[in-house]
């Protein structure tokens, strides 16, 4: 169950969506270069939701387990979804007018990066971890 869902509706939401990223980041004692890392990829998966779907959510979910510290986030729009995820994920396409850096960009961001996409719906799970001395 994730601990806290934040409404994706304006362009607002991208900084509160990377506030809490970060926040939880340094709150698990994650490098500042993950933290930025975490954060710039909650940036552009949110901004990707205001572009293609107008509205969606990011959930957080901290999970202790084997000695790491794992932060997941879940975006969930219902948007028109992605037709074609492997080109979606590769540089240089994009499914708008952008430069096509959104989505592989994130996914090179996070150690985890988990993608579902039909008509109307598309969830993208991304986490960071580190382990606890």
């Amino acid at each position: 169950m994730f601990d806290e869902t934040i409404p994706i509706k304006a362009t607002k939401d991208i900084v509160i969506v990377r506030q809490k990223g970060r926040e939880l980041a340094i709150l698990y004692s994650f490098s500042k270069a993950e933290q930025t890392r975490f954060a710039t990829a909650l940036s552009e998966l949110t901004r990707n939701v205001l572009t293609y779907a107008e509205s969606g959510t990011c959930s957080f979910l901290v999970k202790s387990a084997n000695r790491k510290s794992i932060i997941i986030a879940r975006i969930v729009d219902h948007g028109p979804g992605i037709s074609d995820i492997k080109l979606a994920l590769q540089d240089g396409y994009s499914g708008g007018s952008g430069l096509g850096l959104g989505l592989p960009g994130a996914k090179r961001l996070v150690h985890s990066f988990d993608i579902e996409s039909s008509p109307g719906y598309t969830q993208i799970d991304i986490s960071i971890s580190r382990t606890i001395r």
